[in-house]
């Protein structure tokens, strides 16, 4: 029966679950041992990939124009009766393999964590999960109608931060004080729905068995090779050893600035120039380049990327009630990735289509591993993909290299994104300690006001350096401004240990480029078949938690 599986995952947009249970049925029903065992699972994996890709299109409907109730009522449809439905029917088939005791080839890792999710599956949490998939939404469309009046236009918050880089500081002031007064307005919708979700999460944990939502949301990821305190140990080194760095940095930035202090307004103007990077005024223009500097990189990259290209599969420009952020997401039938970011034309637009296209350039490279499962590479090492690409770009930015500036620019350019690095690794530790607080400490952090003054004093041990008088109640409500924090909790430490990875594929680059490229594509044709510590490894890199390591890496950076 499964000849007669579309070819087009868009021919089963308007499948009920009853069009996908005898598919699932077929298989839990079938004989399963070594002679059957890869048609079954090449079977599987094909229903999988159809119902990935439904997901993965309506998802995007959803955040191209958030203010598109169909496509919104079609996700929801898809969440609540085949979402949760084909999630149990496809947990019932991970138990039938489990007990077959059959070792498919090349599929330890994915058997790994198959049997941890099925231990921690709960039919009661289903629901629960489509009601947070839902309140997603929700946050996505209060970020998205997000806009201020400015000069007698209508910009998004994402158009009013191009302002924040003008060299006139009255002006940046003006607009940062406009963008934030907008976000506060939503102070009070924010922490309501702060509360309806955390009570969710807490009540899934609870059913699964766990003691918290950390030691639930640890399986969900697929946390075998590092531990909670491995991260606290992450976070101590960045403590130590990247926060002098920080500081360092905004000594050299108030200096060039002629500043006695730096304020939350003079942290992303260019300190050595007073003309803001400007890579491009349309975004056709950010698309070109793109292709012209992967192109330069390797050729393969570049067919990958003029794929992606002539097959529309890049939505790039900023516009009211669209989504807030970037993403790579895959199109598994197709076998296409498909990128969104929101670019306004500065430079840190090139980073995004940088980073989203080492992503796409990941899904490409392992789409010839047989199984969709034996693809989904684990997050941290997803993130190494992107953030290593964006380094591996840095020879490419001038005009001559296909790129999109003078070589004075490009220097500037390639000084924003390493100064980028160093900046990121303390926000960062505020991001994950907020989150391991809120989990182990549910009790406090379901009131808003405890998770303000968290993120305060984090702030403060992390961030340093800046001075925050008089706008105090934007500084405790950063965490509003997170998406992952109500989106995608507990992902945000993979950021952290994929930029120490990506630092070390670069620093390889330096010495013998070719070589460090054909490792960095060896490894994400890999997909997730290896653990964590061998995927970085074959990768050049090496999964690390330590100071020195990461110390070595900013000092390579600085």
């Amino acid at each position: 029966m499964f000849d007669n599986l579309p070819t087009q995952a868009q021919a089963a947009f308007d499948w009920t679950w009853d069009d996908y249970a005898p598919y699932f049925d077929d298989l839990q029903q079938r004989d399963l041992n070594e002679d059957t065992l890869e048609p079954w699972l090449a079977d599987w994996s094909k229903l999988t990939s159809i119902l990935y890709e439904v997901g993965s299109r309506l998802y995007v409907a959803t955040t191209v124009d958030t203010k598109d109730k169909t496509s919104r009522d079609l996700f929801f449809a898809f969440l609540e009766n085949i979402s949760e439905a084909s999630e149990e029917a496809g947990t019932k088939l991970s138990r039938k393999l489990l007990e077959s005791g059959l070792q498919p080839q090349n599929f330890d890792v994915q058997l790994r964590m198959m049997r941890a999710q099925v231990e921690q599956f709960r039919e009661e949490n289903l629901p629960l999960q489509t009601q947070l998939e839902k309140l997603g939404k929700t946050y996505d469309e209060i970020s998205g109608a997000q806009t201020v009046e400015w000069e007698g236009e209508q910009k998004t918050l994402v158009q009013m931060g191009v302002i924040q880089l003008d060299s006139d500081r009255d002006k940046r002031e003006a607009a940062w004080r406009a963008a934030t007064t907008c976000g506060l307005q939503d102070r009070e919708q924010l922490n309501d729905l702060w509360i309806e979700m955390l009570k969710l999460r807490l009540e899934i944990a609870r059913n699964a068995g766990k003691d918290d939502f950390r030691d639930y949301q640890w399986i969900q990821h697929g946390r075998f090779d590092y531990t909670p305190d491995d991260v606290h140990g992450f976070l101590d080194a960045i403590e130590q050893v990247v926060v002098p760095a920080q500081l360092r940095l905004q000594e050299r930035r108030k200096q060039a600035l002629g500043l006695d202090a730096l304020r939350p307004w003079d942290l992303r103007v260019d300190p050595i120039s007073p003309q803001p990077l400007k890579p491009f005024d349309d975004v056709s223009d950010l698309i070109a380049g793109g292709r012209r500097i992967f192109e330069q990189i390797d050729p393969d990259l570049g067919g990958y990327y003029a794929t992606m290209q002539d097959d529309q599969l890049l939505d790039l420009d900023n516009r009211p009630n669209k989504a807030p952020g970037g993403y790579c997401t895959n199109f598994a039938v197709a076998k296409r990735p498909f990128i969104f970011m929101n670019a306004v034309g500065v430079h840190r637009n090139v980073q995004t289509l940088l980073h989203e296209c080492g992503h796409a350039f990941h899904n490409f490279e392992s789409y010839a591993l047989p199984y969709i499962y034996q693809r989904m590479a684990p997050t941290e090492f997803a993130e190494v993909a992107s953030m290593a690409m964006e380094l591996l770009a840095q020879p490419y930015l001038e005009a001559d290299h296909g790129g999109y500036y003078s070589d004075f620019d490009a220097n500037r350019a390639r000084i924003e994104k390493l100064s980028s690095i160093i900046e990121f690794y303390p926000y960062m530790a505020v991001v994950v300690a907020f989150q391991h607080w809120v989990y182990t400490h549910p009790n406090d952090a379901i009131d808003p006001a405890n998770c303000d003054a968290q993120w305060n004093d984090l702030w403060d041990k992390y961030m340093p350096g800046v001075d925050w008088t008089g706008l105090e109640d934007v500084k405790v409500t950063g965490w509003h401004r997170k998406l992952h924090i109500f989106l995608l909790p507990f992902y945000y430490i993979e950021y952290g240990l994929a930029q120490l990875g990506a630092m070390q594929v670069w620093r390889n680059a330096m010495t013998d480029p070719a070589g460090a490229l054909k490792q960095y594509r060896e490894a994400l044709a890999l997909g997730g078949t290896r653990k964590l510590p061998d995927l970085f490894e074959a990768a050049g890199a090496k999964l690390a938690f330590d100071a020195v390591t990461l110390g070595d890496s900013i000092a390579l950076v600085e």
